[in-house]
C-alpha cells in the first residue's frame, strides 16, 4: 500500500472545533441515560439529601425487584412499518399530555436543589406534562401554579388527623386550577427508611460535624441552602424534629374507604387513588367512581418487599381497564420501561426518582435533560417495535421475564 502524508485540504473536514461547553452544561450533555443523571446527583449532592431520593424502606428489596421487573422485560418488535414519524401523546385524566409520564409527587423537594418543585414544574410545563405536588412539598400550592400557568397541576393528598387541614388544602389546590387529587394510601405509618435514620436527615439540614465535612466537596449546594428562601413545608407548620417523627405524627393509619368517598365528594376535578397493590384494592376503589388508579408501593418506601407494581399490572389491566384509568409507578429509569407499561395496559406512568436525578444533577436544567433523555428513548423504542402511536401499543408487545416467580402453594 503506497503512503503518503496527508495534506492540509484533505484534513480539514475531520477537524471540528466546536465551541468548548464547561460546566453544568456539558455534564449534563455527556448524560446519555437516567443512571448517568444519578452518578453526577451523587457527585454534587450531601449524602443525607442524596439518600433519601436514592433509598427506599429497610433492606430496600422492593425497589431493587421493582427494576428487576423493567429488566427483565422481552420485546416484540413488527417490521416494514411505517415509523417515520410517531406520536407519543393523548388523552389522561380529561386533559392531554404530550408524553405518556409525568412528574411524580415528591417530598422535601427544594432538600435536593433550591429551584425544587419550582423546576420541576416550569420543565413539565414545557414538556406538556402534569406535575404533581406533595402534601410534603417545599413550595406553596399557589406558588406552584404560578411556576406552571398554562401546564396541568396535580396535587398529592395524604390525609392527616386534622381533616379540617386536609380539606383546607383541597380548596386551595382547587382555586389554584390544579385539576386532579392524587389520594395516597399505603402510607398509614412511615416506612423504615434507614438511610435517612443513619444520616439523622431532618427539615432543615442540621449542621453537625459530619454534614460540615461532606459540605466541603459541595460547597454551590450549601451556598444555595444559606442564600435562598429557608428550607420548609409549604403545607405544613415549622417542624424541628427528623422526618421520621413527622411523618408518625401526621399519618392517620384510621383512614379507610369511607374517608376514601367523602374525599371524593369534595374534590371538584379528577380524583386518582395512588398506592393500591392488589386486583382486590383495585376493584374496592374503582366501586367508589374514583377517575383512576395507581400501582404503586411508593418507590419501595413503604413495606419491604412489596407487591411489584409492574408485574400486577396485566391482571388489573385486563379486569378493571374499561373502568378507570390505570396509571404506574415504581422503578421506571428509562423510556423503554414506559413504553412497556403503555403496552400492557398503563394509561400513563410517573417518574419520581429519574426526575429528581435531573434536579440534583443540573437544577431546572437538569429535568429538562431527564425529560429529553426519557422522551428520546420512548420515541426510538416505539420506532424500533414498529408502533407509530400510543394506541398501537398492545400486550404482545411484551413479555414480562419473571425470575422472581411464585411457589406452587
Amino acid at each position: 500500500m503506497r503512503r503518503q502524508f496527508p495534506k492540509p485540504r484533505d484534513l480539514a473536514p475531520l477537524l471540528r472545533l466546536d465551541k468548548p461547553r464547561v460546566g453544568v452544561r456539558r455534564r449534563l450533555e455527556a448524560a446519555l441515560t437516567i443512571e448517568d443523571l444519578r452518578r453526577i446527583a451523587r457527585r454534587r449532592t450531601p449524602r443525607a439529601a442524596f439518600d433519601y431520593t436514592d433509598g427506599a424502606a429497610e433492606a430496600e428489596i422492593s425497589l431493587e425487584r421493582a427494576r428487576r421487573a423493567f429488566r427483565e422485560i422481552e420485546f416484540h418488535p413488527a417490521v416494514l412499518r411505517d415509523v417515520s414519524r410517531v406520536r407519543t401523546g393523548w388523552e389522561v385524566l380529561g386533559g392531554p399530555v404530550a408524553l405518556p409520564f409525568g412528574i411524580a409527587p415528591t417530598g422535601f423537594t427544594r432538600m435536593m436543589r433550591t429551584e425544587g418543585e419550582y423546576a420541576g414544574a416550569r420543565a413539565a410545563g414545557r414538556a406538556g406534562i402534569p406535575f404533581s405536588l406533595s402534601t410534603m412539598g417545599t413550595a406553596a400550592i399557589e406558588d406552584v401554579a404560578a411556576a406552571n400557568p398554562n401546564g396541568r397541576n396535580w396535587f398529592q393528598l395524604y390525609m392527616w388527623k386534622d381533616r379540617d387541614r386536609s380539606i383546607a388544602l383541597l380548596e386551595r389546590a382547587a382555586a389554584a386550577g390544579f385539576d386532579t387529587l392524587l389520594v395516597t394510601v399505603d402510607v398509614p405509618v412511615a416506612g423504615a427508611r434507614l438511610r435517612d435514620t443513619r444520616n439523622g436527615m431532618s427539615i432543615p439540614p442540621a449542621l453537625t460535624p459530619s454534614t460540615v465535612l461532606d459540605a466541603l466537596g459541595r460547597p454551590r449546594w450549601w451556598f444555595d441552602l444559606l442564600t435562598t428562601e429557608p428550607l420548609a413545608f409549604a403545607s405544613l407548620d415549622r417542624w424541628s424534629g427528623t422526618v421520621a417523627e413527622l411523618l408518625d405524627v401526621m399519618f392517620d393509619p384510621t383512614v379507610d374507604f369511607a374517608d376514601l368517598a367523602w374525599l371524593r365528594d369534595r374534590w371538584p376535578g379528577k380524583i386518582v387513588v395512588k398506592g393500591i397493590q392488589s386486583l382486590a384494592d383495585a376493584r374496592a376503589v374503582v366501586a367508589l367512581g374514583v377517575d383512576g388508579i395507581v400501582l404503586s408501593n411508593h418507590g419501595g418506601r413503604q413495606l419491604d418487599r412489596a407487591p411489584v407494581p409492574f408485574h400486577l399490572l396485566p391482571e388489573v389491566a385486563a379486569e378493571l381497564g374499561r373502568d378507570t384509568e390505570i396509571v404506574l409507578d415504581t422503578g421506571i429509569m428509562s423510556g423503554a420501561d414506559i413504553v412497556a407499561s403503555i403496552a400492557l395496559g398503563a394509561r400513563f406512568t410517573l417518574v419520581g426518582r429519574a426526575y429528581l436525578y435531573g434536579l440534583m444533577a443540573g437544577g431546572e436544567a437538569g429535568v429538562d435533560r431527564a425529560v429529553q433523555i426519557l422522551t428520546g428513548q420512548i420515541e426510538r423504542t416505539m420506532r424500533l417495535l414498529g408502533v407509530a402511536s400510543l394506541e398501537e401499543l398492545a400486550p404482545h408487545h411484551v413479555t414480562q421475564l419473571t425470575t422472581l416467580a411464585p411457589r406452587r402453594r
